[in-house]
């Protein structure tokens, strides 16, 4: 987010909270998210939680995994995460840009992989099947989530859950026996959600709006 594009991002937070209108503000958030990435930003927002002695992960988009994982895995992150609305195992690229092999790139990481979203049982097989130490289940968080207005691509988080957790189920004995842990990641306001998605199946739950809200 702004936190790698710019140096001292609060005031700019601080700007966009005070924008009443939802049309100025998106207007005024693509402007700000226009500056380019800085690895030397990545390197220090990483070093700061790190030395604050807690697990470290670093996340990128599919995108954007080829151009930073270097400069994130040199931070020394506990894990990484390769997050997105929708993520496959074969990840397709735009044109004059390599795709992701999902499957090469945690087979030479070493650090465990956490890879998503995902929402259906196929999907999620097939990420696990790359090695990755744990699937996020959903179209990549709740109330910032532009898929389901945009694209009209939804599924009730209890039903994807359902899925993924019947393909890790099925990933185990496929595997000899090899777990994989299953995130929930949206659809989550209030603490019987989060309930709801641990009785689903999911090991953990990722908070936003929750904890933006407090």
């Amino acid at each position: 987010g702004l936190w790698t594009r710019h140096e001292n991002p609060e005031p700019l937070l601080a700007e966009l909270a005070r924008i009443e209108d939802e049309r100025q503000a998106v207007d005024r958030m693509r402007e700000l998210y226009a500056a380019p990435i800085l690895p030397e930003l990545i390197r220090d927002r990483l070093g700061q939680m790190r030395d604050a002695g807690v697990t470290v992960a670093g996340a990128l988009s599919p995108h954007r995994t080829a151009e930073f994982t270097d400069t994130v895995v040199n931070a020394g992150v506990d894990l990484f995460v390769i997050r997105g609305n929708t993520v496959s195992a074969e990840h397709v690229a735009e044109e004059g840009r390599v795709p992701l092999n999902l499957k090469q790139f945690i087979y030479e990481l070493d650090v465990p992989v956490i890879v998503g979203g995902a929402s259906t049982y196929t999907a999620a097989l097939h990420l696990m099947r790359t090695g990755a130490a744990g699937v996020l289940v959903g179209f990549g968080g709740g109330a910032a989530l532009t898929t389901r207005t945009t694209l009209g691509i939804h599924a009730p988080m209890a039903s994807a859950v359902a899925d993924v957790a019947a393909a890790r189920r099925d990933y185990l004995d496929e595997s000899g026996g090899r777990y994989v842990h299953v995130i929930a990641d949206g659809g989550v306001g209030r603490s019987g959600d989060l309930v709801k998605a641990i009785a689903c199946g999911a090991d953990a739950v990722m908070l936003g709006a929750a904890l933006a809200r407090a």
